[in-house]
């Protein structure tokens, strides 16, 4: 038996462009995860616990209304075209400087104020999944080269959601895709995430300054700090922070990170061919904003683990190259499998 693949509408923006939700079902009690034409959001992930009952795990909203008017929050969102921070909103490429949008202070952050999560794609059923597809035209948001791009979600019936992103450019550009979805492995306003435990492949980080830009120098060992999750720990504290993976660049998957609750028994394996993954706690939530579970949510009500390239890497030469050309195909992908550990409620 395969995936089940199934779109409904969802909506209509001001302008009346459909927006679709499509639904990849994995079978009953396994995993079922819902994607938004706008946005390329992941609505939805319903996963079971250890005693097979399925919660959504994922943050975010139950109209697109909600969505359109707090995207800042960028719940579930396909992030590009360029995922984190850009320093001074500019950057140089083949002896030419580029301004782009600021929209972080002084910043560009995560594509600009009209970024890859505020419009619709195109879509199509593929075997498993749904697979979007837009052309970025050439200038928007200040960034060259009219890119077109494809981003599969797939589902398989073991509980693993891939998605797998590709673009070429028509002139040299710069490129950093990621998905930004939030879990709560508890579901989905059960309370803080900060009691997950989590593992990382990652033995250095990138230190920031106050506005997330890297600072000048190599990335920095995380022995003896706050950063180390090498060894699998309780997240502690407000993260907002990109790791270097072990590993760098790589044309084949890895595993670089496990993420589990034990109250439920859920796991998270994340395997991805990036060298970098920015955690994020959710630092900004206030309770203002309240999600499909209609809990308000307050800071870590869920954890971003986003696979990516580093921060304002086209500002630093000394990180790994976001640099796409003509005839080049830009190509990322990562996987999230669910599962459930075995003991008791609380077992570390």
């Amino acid at each position: 038996m395969t995936t089940q693949v199934s779109r409904e509408a969802f909506g209509a923006l001001d302008d009346g462009t459909r927006v679709d939700r499509w639904t990849l079902d994995s079978g009953p009690g396994g995993v079922r995860v819902r994607v938004l034409t706008y946005g390329g959001i992941v609505q939805t992930v319903e996963a079971p616990d250890r005693d097979g009952a399925r919660a959504q795990l994922a943050l975010g909203f139950a109209d697109l209304g909600s969505y359109v008017a707090h995207g800042g929050s960028h719940f579930g969102a396909l992030v590009g075209r360029y995922a984190n921070r850009i320093a001074g909103a500019a950057f140089r490429l083949d002896g030419r400087t580029w301004t782009l949008t600021p929209n972080d202070g002084r910043n560009s952050l995560h594509g600009g104020a009209r970024s890859f999560s505020r419009v619709v794609w195109d879509a199509r059923p593929v075997d498993g999944g749904v697979q979007l597809r837009r052309v970025s035209p050439d200038g928007e948001e200040g960034f060259p080269g009219a890119l077109d791009v494809r981003v599969t979600y797939a589902l398989s019936r073991d509980g693993a959601l891939r998605i797998v992103s590709r673009a070429r450019t028509g002139a040299p550009t710069v490129v950093n895709l990621t998905n930004h979805t939030y879990l709560n492995l508890g579901g989905d306003g059960s309370g803080s995430a900060a009691g997950h435990r989590l593992r990382l492949a990652a033995s250095r980080y990138t230190p920031c300054d106050d506005s997330g830009i890297p600072l000048p120098g190599a990335p920095a060992e995380v022995a003896g700090t706050r950063f180390d999750f090498r060894a699998e720990r309780a997240v502690d504290g407000a993260y907002d922070h990109n790791f270097a993976l072990d590993g760098g660049v790589c044309h084949a998957l890895r595993t670089v990170a496990e993420l589990y609750d034990p109250v439920s028994g859920r796991a998270l394996e994340l395997a991805t061919t990036e060298p970098g993954l920015q955690l994020y706690t959710a630092g900004h939530l206030d309770g203002t904003l309240t999600g499909t579970s209609g809990v308000p949510y307050g800071p870590a009500a869920g954890l971003a683990l986003e696979t990516q390239h580093f921060p304002d890497s086209p500002n630093r030469p000394d990180f790994p190259s976001t640099v796409l050309r003509p005839g080049e195909t830009y190509r990322s992908e990562t996987v999230y499998r669910f599962s459930v550990r075995a003991g008791s409620a609380g077992d570390p």
